[in-house]
């Protein structure tokens, strides 16, 4: 099941929410003439194990720029858990949003659903579903400032039930209706890392 080479190293990397923070990762290990073999979300794997001097310094040069180098295994299921969501969420194509979201997040990590539920909201003091609808809130902010789709085209991309199931849980997480914020949407929209 493991496909990585005995002397690759995976690395698990905290904020890294966007294609900018994989290519500012990615331009940091390089500068450090560390050559990643795959830098992902919140993820990258090394053709060589670093020893600890050149960790340190990963860690402090990560830190730097907005990112911490996860060691805790809790806290790298916490990651992988916000990243599957982020992807849904933001980088499918629409039919990601369509499949049942604790199946698809235990398949993923092959843990049982319940308890990476358990663990998410011990950690993050938040639960999975609240998660993935802020995530789905921010998304939803996105389309509304681009204002190429209609609420309609924005409810059916996000698999919303209706316009008026999107307009409620937008007004329940933000405090305005969606044709509200479109009016005030300057400095609304939260990064990623902070949702």
């Amino acid at each position: 099941m493991n496909s990585m080479g005995e002397k690759e190293e995976k690395l698990y990397i905290k904020n890294m929410v966007c294609n900018r923070c994989i290519m500012a990762v990615d331009s940091l290990l390089r500068n450090m003439e560390i050559e990643p073999v795959s830098v992902g979300l919140g993820e990258v794997v090394l053709s060589e194990k670093l020893d600890k001097e050149q960790k340190e310094t990963l860690r402090n040069a990560l830190e730097a720029i907005g990112f911490e180098l996860i060691e805790d295994k809790k806290i790298r299921i916490i990651e992988h858990i916000k990243k599957i969501i982020i992807e849904l969420v933001h980088y499918s194509d629409g039919d990601g949003l369509k499949v049942n979201l604790s199946e698809h997040i235990a398949q993923k990590l092959s843990h049982d659903y319940s308890y990476l539920s358990k663990l998410f909201s011990e950690v993050t003091n938040t639960t999975i579903e609240k998660y993935f609808i802020a995530q789905k809130i921010e998304r939803v902010k996105e389309l509304l400032v681009y204002d190429e789709l209609s609420l309609k085209e924005i409810a059916d991309r996000l698999n919303y039930s209706s316009v008026a199931h999107l307009s409620a849980q937008f007004k329940t997480v933000t405090g305005l209706t969606p044709s509200h914020f479109k009016k005030v949407k300057d400095n609304k929209r939260k990064p990623l890392d902070e949702v």
